[in-house]
């Protein structure tokens, strides 16, 4: 016996960012432009790959806040790949960034979270 069903396709867009330099107060806008972008295009979830970031100032990290808000409120929500060079991954760790957003070694790796 045949079964009646009703299916329903939910595609979910995930955008993955890999910035390449600094994200401080000259970069930080561009980047927050970028992001913009792409919730107003319907995305929801996001992978900010930070492995080759070398530096975040507070303007990056209020970029990465407002991000991480804005997308929850959609449903949606981000993970972040931790950056390699020592430096960045020392402001995240002592504004406890870590503990805030999920963090993840590769972008596959934060993509296979979700």
């Amino acid at each position: 016996m045949a079964m009646n069903l009703n299916l329903k396709e939910h595609i979910v867009r995930t955008v993955v960012v890999a910035p390449t330099e600094r994200i401080d107060a000259f970069s930080a806008p561009g980047l927050r432009a970028a992001l913009d972008q792409q919730l107003a295009d319907g995305a929801k979830r996001f992978v900010l790959d930070l492995s080759n970031v070398p530096f975040l100032d507070s303007a990056g990290m209020a970029v990465l806040v407002s991000l991480l808000k804005r997308a929850r409120e959609r449903g949606g929500d981000v993970r972040l790949v931790w950056p390699t060079e020592e430096a960045a991954r020392r402001i995240i760790k002592l504004t406890k960034f870590d503990r805030v957003f999920s963090m993840a070694d590769t972008a596959e790796a934060a993509l296979a979270d979700f």
